[in-house]
């Protein structure tokens, strides 16, 4: 299983491990300085109530007084766009960290009752893109928003806590963008279950062929439902292929990208079209009979660089975990 995952997985198995420890450390750090914007924010409000020493001019007192209440408004409303970032952001990663621990944890194939025969390591990023912009520099570890400007001991002081908000704000955009890069890879990855309530019929491999009784390679795996059943994409792509293939039937090709190729046969129906893009577990045809078949059921082929490799260690990697 394991040599499936290097040979059609190494942008998730490799990248994904990378960016989210590290994300999880920087989104704390964030979280931090978040709180600490806010405490701020809270000594300017109780700064501006307080009397105002020195000075027995009232016009100018309630300009001040006017003044820091407008730009508290506009801090709280920086920090109510902020919280509800961290917390999406937050929710991405969990699901990216639980996907790399599941890829480095050995997972046996997902086991299912037969139909019967008459029903029918955290590595670096890859850096070899070519179309990104140049870059470079020294590599320092990042800095808390409080220490870009701090605060005089005992005062709060709007225009820094400002620029401690926006400094949250880019590196939560930083961030955003990275995670999301990761998360692409992980909805591209042909692991989520393509037709629901199935049963496992023949398994990827050699087995006697039902129709001349010989030992032959079966290149996919069947999942046994009834005709009408919908067909799911078991990850992100775009559909290359969709109409009737020989001892297919009428079948569908999902492209995933880095040499990662889907195919769903034996359709009773086909809802897509070639160059449609697909999102993972979009329904894309209706479970048939078609083609080289003995009764309903979805073909279903994971293909790396083209050769077929078992679909069984993708889908045990979106397996629910058992209890107990």
């Amino acid at each position: 299983m394991s040599s499936v995952f290097r040979a059609g997985s190494q942008l998730s198995s490799g990248s994904v491990s990378f960016v989210t420890r590290r994300t999880a450390l920087t989104i704390a750090v964030a979280t931090a300085c978040g709180a600490a914007a806010l405490a701020l924010a809270a000594g300017i409000a109780i700064g501006m109530h307080w009397p105002a020493h020195g000075s027995g001019d009232q016009t100018a007192n309630r300009v001040e007084h006017d003044y820091a209440i407008d730009q508290l408004g506009k801090l709280n409303a920086s920090v109510a766009q902020i919280e509800p970032r961290i917390a999406r952001l937050t929710a991405q990663v969990g699901a990216l960290r639980d996907f790399e621990a599941r890829l480095n944890t050995p997972r046996p194939a997902p086991r299912a009752p037969v139909a019967p025969a008459t029903s029918g390591s955290a590595s670096e990023p890859d850096t070899s893109a070519t179309d990104s912009e140049g870059e470079g520099g020294p590599s320092l570890p990042p800095r808390r928003c409080t220490d870009v400007m701090p605060q005089p001991a005992g005062h709060a002081d709007a225009t820094r806590t400002r620029q401690q908000l926006d400094c949250i704000a880019a590196t939560l955009s930083a961030l955003e963008q990275q995670t999301a890069d990761h998360a692409i890879a992980y909805a591209a990855f042909p692991g989520r279950m393509p037709a629901d309530s199935a049963r496992f019929g023949s398994p990827f491999g050699n087995r006697t062929d039902p129709f001349t009784q010989r030992l032959s390679f079966h290149p996919g795996l069947d999942l046994v439902a009834k005709t009408g059943t919908p067909i799911l994409a078991a990850a992100g792509g775009r559909v290359i292929f969709a109409g009737e293939k020989s001892g297919y039937g009428n079948a569908v090709e999902i492209d995933h990208g880095n040499g990662l190729v889907t195919r769903y046969g034996h359709a009773s129906r086909i809802v897509v079209h070639v160059g449609d893009l697909v999102l993972p577990r979009q329904y894309v045809a209706d479970v048939g009979s078609t083609g080289r078949s003995t009764g309903p059921h979805l073909h279903f082929e994971v293909l790396v660089n083209g050769a077929p490799v078992d679909p069984a260690a993708y889908l045990a990697l979106f397996a629910p975990t058992p209890h107990g």
